[in-house]
């Protein structure tokens, strides 16, 4: 026979009580939406702090999408500004070296343009020979974007020539390199 304990206060559970194992009442309906809902206001606060910190690093939020496709139309042209250019004034800077490379079959044009650029005030380096000789335009080449206006004028001195940035002949020891095409009516 089973032993037989004296009754006390745990002994005696309300009828109304709807506990199931180890006390646990059943979940109530609908609890699962509860979970929905905070992930959805989640969510929203998430986009709207992006958004917030987004307009921040750019300085502007635009939403495409809203309205009609006129307003769309119009609200995305942008209007044109005028941006200043700058200028650049050809100089002539004598402490720049300028080399000479013919880029012609013409014998001698190498000299010829090198005494043409003495004469305006250049110091002139080394004259040769590129190695193309089937060039159609005279090209001024600096390395050094502080040298742009020298190569300005540089061009100026030789009608028909154009310049161009480039660290093709960085390693030659000129500050300007002139290569004749045959362009070059001097």
């Amino acid at each position: 026979m089973a032993e037989k304990f004296p009754r006390d206060r745990f002994d005696e559970i309300p009828d109304d009580l709807t506990r199931v194992g180890a006390h646990r009442a059943p979940r109530p309906r609908g609890r699962a939406w509860i979970a929905v809902g905070w992930a959805a206001l989640a969510t929203v606060l998430l986009v709207g702090a992006g958004i917030f910190g987004l307009s921040l690093v750019n300085g502007s939020i635009s939403f495409h999408g809203a309205g009609t496709s006129a307003s769309r139309t119009a609200s995305t042209t942008p209007t044109p500004t005028a941006t200043p250019t700058p200028t650049i004034v050809p100089t002539v800077n004598p402490a720049l070296t300028v080399n000479v490379l013919n880029g012609t079959s013409r014998e001698g044009l190498a000299g010829t343009v090198g005494d043409v650029l003495t004469k305006a005030g250049w110091k002139v380096g080394a004259l040769a020979n590129a190695d193309k000789t089937d060039l159609a335009e005279t090209i001024v080449y600096y390395g050094d974007p502080a040298n742009q206006a020298a190569a300005l004028g540089v061009a100026q001195s030789l009608p028909g020539a154009t310049i161009q940035q480039s660290t093709a002949f960085s390693d030659t020891g000129a500050d300007i390199t002139v290569v004749v095409g045959a362009n070059y009516a001097g």
